[in-house]
């Protein structure tokens, strides 16, 4: 998907937006194994944890960081603030060859006028074993970077068993001839950018509304092991028919999150 790149006046003024929600579903018997859970989760998603996360980002996406600050919060979530630059680009078909990306509580990162954002929320049902871990991702850049570089690390980086993903290219740029671009690179879905193993582990679905440049796709993990999702237990320690409940409770939970919506 290679195309000859634009010769632009001045710098590239297009704004790639590309924000994600993840999800990592858990379900404890009792309650102080959901306050175990969320612990670990805490722990896990620190904001040290984050800081380095967001450092591979940038590096995958072609930027310095300039600056960092971060907080862990109580009783949960963290948050880190990152300033980050734009590297020189050398190749000529970065964001049009779609290649994948490589693999792998609160972080925002800064480009040079653009920013990257993680928030998460950990949390538990006040009346059943359900716990969720979300984690909100903004990476907005300007110039000749991709936020769409980093798709698989980020995806890879969390335990995702449910992700929406939302990509947007903003604003205009001119070429040498005064003519506005509204986009600069080849995109009909944002699947163009996933690795095949991302592609083999989730069922996927798109809404793309190509007229303004906005695409979103929505990715469910295939696979369920009720083990994957137990917190302290394993399933064959659990009497059969409760162990028949808590995985359509947990399939349900995974139904709504994926189609927004209860049921």
């Amino acid at each position: 998907m290679s195309s000859r790149r634009i010769k632009l006046h001045g710098f590239n003024n297009l704004t790639k937006a590309l924000s994600f929600n993840i999800y990592d579903l858990c379900y404890a018997t009792r309650e102080d194994q959901r306050q175990q859970y969320i612990a670990y989760i805490d722990e896990a998603y620190n904001a040290e944890r984050l800081t380095q996360i967001l450092t591979d980002v940038s590096n995958i996406i072609g930027a310095n960081v300039l600056n960092v600050a971060r907080q862990d919060y109580e009783p949960q979530g963290a948050s880190v603030t990152m300033l980050i630059a734009e590297e020189p680009v050398t190749s000529t078909d970065d964001i049009s060859s779609a290649a994948p990306g490589p693999l792998p509580e609160t972080v925002v990162a800064h480009l040079d006028k653009s920013h990257i954002t993680v928030h998460t929320y950990p949390e538990s049902h006040p009346h059943d074993g359900i716990c969720t871990f979300r984690a909100d991702i903004d990476v907005a850049t300007c110039g000749v970077i991709s936020p769409l570089k980093a798709l698989n690390y980020l995806i890879h980086s969390f335990e995702s068993d449910i992700v929406t993903v939302d990509y947007r290219v903003r604003g205009f740029t001119r070429d040498v001839r005064g003519r506005k671009h509204y986009i600069d690179h080849k995109i009909n879905s944002i699947q163009n950018f996933f690795s095949r193993d991302t592609k083999n582990a989730y069922d996927m679905i798109d809404v793309n509304v190509y007229q303004e440049n906005l695409f979103h796709t929505k990715m469910r993990l295939k696979d369920f092991d009720l083990d994957n999702y137990l917190f302290g237990i394993q399933a064959d320690q659990i009497e059969r028919r409760e162990r028949q409940r808590i995985e359509r409770r947990l399939k349900q939970e995974i139904q709504e999150l994926f189609y927004g919506r209860n049921l």
